[in-house]
């Protein structure tokens, strides 16, 4: 059962990996398909920001990507608590403050692969 953690903890990492994209290549394309709810005027005002804000989701992805190689059983499992505690906040904090959508898509997956680390890792 410990793969269905390891499952959860890549695709978290990869929608992270996605979400960096998008903020710190794609935000004045992609980001307004994602983001309809801001002004277009305000995408090209706001790269520089999106792409800062992307480089946090970088790190988010990489740390849970590095949980999955740390030889040492409970490194690993409190590296990946750590990184999916951040996204899990990060997800109440985006839904309150910006849609509350990201609650359902940054949120819950974290949240899943945190009890799957709970119960099988």
């Amino acid at each position: 059962m410990i793969i269905v953690a390891q499952i959860l903890i890549v695709f978290v990492a990869l929608e992270h990996v996605y979400i960096a994209w998008m903020e710190m290549f794609a935000w004045t394309t992609r980001g307004r398909k994602a983001f309809r709810s801001l002004p277009p005027d305000m995408f090209e005002k706001t790269k520089v920001l999106a792409a800062n804000q992307g480089l946090y989701n970088a790190f988010l992805a990489a740390g849970l990507f590095w949980s999955l190689f740390i030889s040492n059983p409970e490194w690993s499992k409190n590296v990946a608590y750590f990184f999916l505690g951040c996204v899990i906040l990060a997800g109440f904090y985006g839904s309150v403050t910006a849609a509350k959508s990201i609650f359902y898509i940054q949120a819950v997956p974290a949240i899943l692969a945190f009890v799957a680390v709970l119960l099988f890792m």
